[in-house]
């Protein structure tokens, strides 16, 4: 049997680091950024939040187009998009120093008073915002791609731990930013850090486009891998109609299923989480230990290892369970309980901290590690449930519902923490932000036991849709 499966994978692992070291370029720049451009707490929030919204609201559609195009169109249009979208962040030191009439980026850290100030940090967020859109719009596609790409080219039993592999692609991307990011910004300024991420996305772009065929027009996989592939039509009788590839389908069909609002509040409690994590970790060492610049390098590349191995084997959990006997979503059930708790460190990163900021950063990598392994298994309930037509459309919606969560998440962070610092906010004998970050770590800590609930509660047993 011939194992071109596994390049595919490899393909959608490299698509989503690049994906994440995109999206965590402006996180780690974020200290610079607020010195450069008087953005305040809540700027930098307002800024993550819109990213968070517009993605929401392309997720909905990307599935569609995904699911409309093709997998190798569909992701092709995506990375292409995102990638642009990544490269013009680099404009918007320019365009506010035309804007405000100041020569220069050292103009612009030095200027004083409240008008030219607020001037300034209107002006640059508002160009940030425009190019964090063209990037969530281009990213949003990337998800409903490599899923339905899975689903493509794996059997059921073996997509979680593919989704696994590729997902912690994530991880990757996010070891390897912190790790040149600060370094490319301190040697050659900080817009030379999205230029180049963003150009490495069209390298991608050139080999998906001669890499991707689909399984029965692949040429170099034989009639064994194929059989493989397609075990789940010989062996399971569901009733699903997967020769009806063109059948019209909208999204209020979708809708009606419980299996879809399962896995839509399951995204929207946990996938807020992970960007925050994401995104505010590095303004969390500058709050809480004044770290900045390289300085955060290897504590955020360390945490991002550790999340490497949620990815990988929290994919694979569940094979423990369906191995035994369990039906693949009642497996995937019964691993996700178990990962829901895992987060609950978290709830110890503030109290804890006082020993050494690399106690948070071990306790907040343990529960973004469970992210990666619940995300992994979150994502396979699709195609437990729904035929491969629909996969990457019920990936749009959950997806859109999870850019949802995360718009509130980022935004009521962004106020929550420059409240806390104005008001000098007490909770739980902290003081300013180091409250605020308490408070926000408590929700990361419990989303997903909250989520899991909801979600046994909607679909308590495996019941595949037979009439989509």
């Amino acid at each position: 049997m011939t194992r071109y499966r596994w390049i595919i994978c490899s393909m959608l692992f490299f698509a989503t680091t690049v994906n994440y070291l995109d999206r965590q370029v402006l996180s780690l720049l974020q200290p610079i950024l607020e010195e450069e451009f008087h953005w305040t707490d809540n700027d930098y929030g307002t800024i993550t939040a819109i990213f968070s919204l517009v993605y929401a609201i392309a997720m909905l559609f990307a599935g569609r187009f995904v699911d409309k195009v093709g997998t190798k169109k569909g992701y092709a249009w995506s990375i292409a998009v995102w990638s642009l979208g990544a490269g013009i962040h680099a404009l918007c030191g320019i365009v506010t120093e035309q804007m405000t009439g100041l020569p220069d980026a050292a103009a612009l850290r030095m200027a004083q008073g409240a008008d030219i100030v607020g001037q300034i940090a209107m002006i640059s967020v508002t160009a940030f915002i425009i190019c964090r859109c063209v990037l969530a719009v281009g990213e949003a596609g990337n998800f409903p791609a490599a899923i339905k790409a899975t689903a493509e080219y794996f059997p059921k039993k073996d997509r979680a731990f593919a989704t696994g592999i590729f997902n912690s692609g994530a991880n990757v991307g996010a070891i390897v930013a912190p790790l040149t990011v600060p370094v490319m910004a301190e040697l050659w300024g900080w817009e030379t850090a999205f230029i180049i991420v963003g150009l490495i996305g069209f390298v991608w772009l050139g080999f998906w486009v001669f890499v991707y065929k689909k399984p029965d027009e692949n040429p170099k996989m034989n009639a064994a891998e194929l059989a493989y592939i397609e075990q789940d039509a010989a062996t399971e009788q569901t009733g699903v109609q997967e020769d009806e590839p063109d059948r019209k389908m909208s999204f209020w069909q979708c809708l009606k299923y419980r299996q879809t609002w399962a896995f839509a509040f399951g995204k929207f409690m946990t996938d807020g989480v992970w960007w925050f994590f994401l995104f505010w970790t590095p303004a969390y060492l500058k709050a809480q230990y004044d770290m900045v610049g390289t300085s955060i390098a290897l504590p955020i590349a360390i945490l991002y290892t550790i999340t490497v191995i949620g990815s990988v084997f929290g994919g694979k959990f569940p094979t423990y369970f369906i191995n035994r006997g369990m039906n693949p979503y009642a497996g995937r059930m019964r691993a996700m309980l178990i990962i829901a708790f895992f987060p609950l460190a978290v709830l110890a990163a503030q109290p804890l901290g006082g020993i050494s900021y690399w106690v948070p950063i071990l306790l907040i990598a343990v529960g973004a590690s469970a992210h990666q392994a619940w995300s992994a298994n979150i994502f396979s309930t699709i195609g437990d449930m729904f035929p491969k037509r629909a996969i990457a459309t019920i990936t749009g919606i959950g997806g859109m519902a999870g850019g949802i969560g995360s718009f509130f998440i980022q935004k009521g962070a962004g106020m929550l923490f420059t409240y806390s610092d104005e008001t000098a906010l007490h909770f739980m004998g902290f003081e300013g932000k180091p409250a605020g970050y308490a408070i926000a770590f408590i929700f990361c800590a419990v989303a997903y036991l909250i989520a899991w609930m909801v979600m046994k509660s909607l679909v308590p047993k495996y019941k595949p849709i037979t009439d989509l």
